[in-house]
């Protein structure tokens, strides 16, 4: 087997890759997703704090037996979180781990 000497990586070196063009798209394309997904599950955890707050009969009224709109509510925060954990961990796997690894094989191998 043809092993090549493992290189040894200094702060510089990882200093230098925040200029990189791949890492720079990387960090654009982490932002991408998770900007947009923080503001919207933020405004929907805002809208569930005010209907609680200020739509006492709203979020009083019984869906099926002691089943409310308030705790129905309040589990689908439980499941968007879920949710958002789930796709974010599929978009990291297809569209940001192929990137860092390239990254990371450059940086080991000597690339600027």
């Amino acid at each position: 087997m043809d092993h090549a000497a493992p290189t040894t990586t200094t702060a510089a070196d990882w200093a230098a890759v925040h200029t990189r063009p791949d890492f720079v798209e990387l960090r654009r394309a982490q932002r991408r997703f998770a900007f947009p997904v923080a503001g919207i599950f933020l405004a929907w955890y805002l809208l569930y704090v005010l209907l609680a707050d200020y739509a006492h009969g709203f979020m009083a009224v019984k869906l099926v037996g002691n089943i409310t709109t308030g705790l129905l509510l309040g589990l689908l925060q439980f499941a968007s979180t879920f949710l958002i954990a789930a796709l974010y961990s599929r978009y990291a796997t297809t569209r940001l781990d192929p990137l860092a690894a390239r990254i990371r094989a450059a940086v080991e191998r000597g690339e600027p």
